[in-house]
């Protein structure tokens, strides 16, 4: 009869090895420690026979109580079965001690509770369990524990020595875990009090967004504020000006005195004078009372000169007179007024080319250009799309009694529009939507015939005319300063008889608008 071969002797050393190398492998892969410590507890079983390997640690909600939080070789329910008072049983022995246990025989051990494993569940043979501390920052946190067959050709003590180097690299791992969580609350903290600071900020001057264009301009304005230099907002049409002076003057030291506004674009030229300076009684026809011009009700605050690039050439050395000295003359007057006003000026027009045309002072230009501060167009902070559309659809909703909203797709297809006629263009096409609409929710693809057709307004790629009304449209479409040449306006005047409203509105302007573009084309 031939006997077996013996078989071959494990190199045990080579195992550990092995195992230290691919546990190690797996460090620094993931912020979380659980891959590590899952695949730890695999290899413990199958490379060195440490099987039901458990890591048991005090939980988080009750500091007198220990759970199995990673287990291998344990069925959901065992794991669930796995807590441990401490002092009770061997795992809380070596949890209240820091003391690491050998029980060479469980069956034989009249503290070994069978809590998680029932011995039927076990070999038949005999079954050894050893527990080793978990330590962090100097105090036990938890146990590292493994059930092993007593008579497998391996020292206990060599299997204690592994345990404890593995516990000590699982402590190391729950110490990092516990300093990454605690910089990434304190990150979330930062950040929400960050966003609470920005939207607080913003919400306070009446703006809408986040965005880094939009966040630069508030950062200059606020840099700005409390000097009484004069400020020159630049940038396209329907980006905001008149929110942003207003913001000046909120965060000055005179925001509780006088914010004018004045749209240059709107007064006649006959009318300039008396309207900025006053006039006093007598001074033209009509004029019956004295009274004073929009610097002198700014008195002490702020004075806005909205499109400051259509003020005539008469009028801009007057201005230039007033800014410098402080003082001005109402028409018709003779004796010098005192103020002391703010400006704050825009223009979406380029002064420099303006000056160096001739078509406006430089002198004026360059008392102007102190501060100048660009503000970004509707393109350049896309990220604010979202919540300037929802914020046009509450306000708009609230204005007309509607109860429309937007699907996550539609907001998802405004943002990749291009809005030429920026946050005004976005306002009057929400509001076109919400009177519009005739279902709750609008999707993307609704929004093509709430989206104008005007020429120049690219809206991308969104075929589809708004719907068809009789009369004058509810929300006027964007209209470029060039969309009307003069014989469009001067045939809209002859149909109507000289009636400029009327006129305007059959051409889908407004009267300002129309105003402006009749005397650019020198039909005034």
């Amino acid at each position: 009869m031939t006997t077996p071969p013996a078989p071959t002797p494990v190199d045990w050393q080579a195992q550990e090895l092995l195992l230290l190398r691919e546990v190690m492998k797996l460090v620094g892969r993931s912020l979380s420690p659980e891959p590590v410590l899952r695949e730890m507890l695999h290899l413990m079983s199958e490379l060195l026979g440490l099987n039901r390997g458990r890591i048991v640690l005090r939980d988080e909600t009750d500091r007198h109580l220990a759970r199995i939080r990673l287990a291998y070789g344990l069925t959901a329910a065992e794991r669930r079965r796995g807590r441990y008072a401490p002092g009770e049983g061997i795992t809380g022995h070596v949890l209240a001690s820091g003391q690491a246990i050998i029980v060479q025989d469980i069956d034989t051990e009249s503290q070994f509770l069978f809590r998680s494993v029932r011995r039927e569940d076990l070999p038949p043979e005999t079954v050894a369990f050893l527990a080793v501390p978990i330590e962090s920052d100097g105090r036990t946190v938890g146990v590292l524990a493994c059930h092993r067959i007593r008579s497998r050709r391996r020292r206990l003590t060599d299997d204690l020595a592994i345990l404890r180097t593995l516990a000590t690299l699982t402590g190391q791992l729950l110490r990092l875990e516990r300093l990454v969580q605690a910089q990434t609350e304190q990150l979330q903290a930062r950040n929400e009090a960050l966003s609470r600071a920005l939207d607080s900020a913003s919400a306070r001057y009446g703006l809408i967004g986040r965005s880094p264009a939009l966040l630069q301009a508030l950062g200059e304005l606020e840099r700005v504020s409390q000097s009484q230099a004069t400020v020159l907002l630049l940038g396209e049409s329907g980006t905001g000006k008149e929110l942003f002076a207003r913001a000046v003057h909120l965060a000055s030291g005179r925001s509780d005195q006088p914010f004018i506004k004045v749209n240059c674009s709107a007064i006649p030229d006959t009318l300039f004078e008396s309207e900025l300076f006053g006039h006093e009684r007598g001074a033209f026809t009509g004029a019956s009372q004295a009274r004073p011009g929009w610097f002198e009700q700014a008195h002490g605050g702020t004075i806005f000169l909205d499109e400051i690039g259509e003020l005539p050439l008469a009028m801009q050395a007057k201005l230039l007179r007033t800014l410098q000295e402080g003082t001005l003359v109402r028409l018709g007057g003779q004796r010098e007024v005192r103020i002391d006003v703010r400006l704050v000026a825009a223009t979406n027009r380029d002064l420099a080319q303006e000056a160096a045309a001739g078509r406006f002072r430089q002198d004026l230009y360059y008392r102007l250009n102190v501060v100048p501060i660009r503000l970004p167009s509707l393109r350049e902070r896309r990220e604010d799309i979202r919540a300037l559309a929802l914020h046009f659809v509450n306000r708009a909703n609230q204005a007309h009694q509607r109860n429309v909203h937007l699907a996550a797709d539609a907001l998802q297809r405004l943002e990749r529009l291009d809005w030429p006629g920026n946050i005004r263009e976005l306002g009057n096409v929400i509001e076109r939507l919400v009177l519009l609409a005739d279902r709750p929710v609008v999707h993307a693809d609704d929004l093509g015939r709430y989206l104008p057709e005007a020429p120049g307004t690219q809206t991308g790629n969104l075929p589809g005319p708004p719907p068809a009304s009789s009369g004058e449209p509810l929300v006027r479409d964007y209209q470029s300063a060039r969309s009307h040449d003069a014989r469009q306006l001067a045939e809209a005047l002859a149909q109507h008889h000289g009636n400029q409203s009327r006129a305007a509105q059959s051409l889908g302007l407004t009267l300002r608008q129309f105003s402006y573009r009749l005397r650019k084309a020198g039909l005034r």
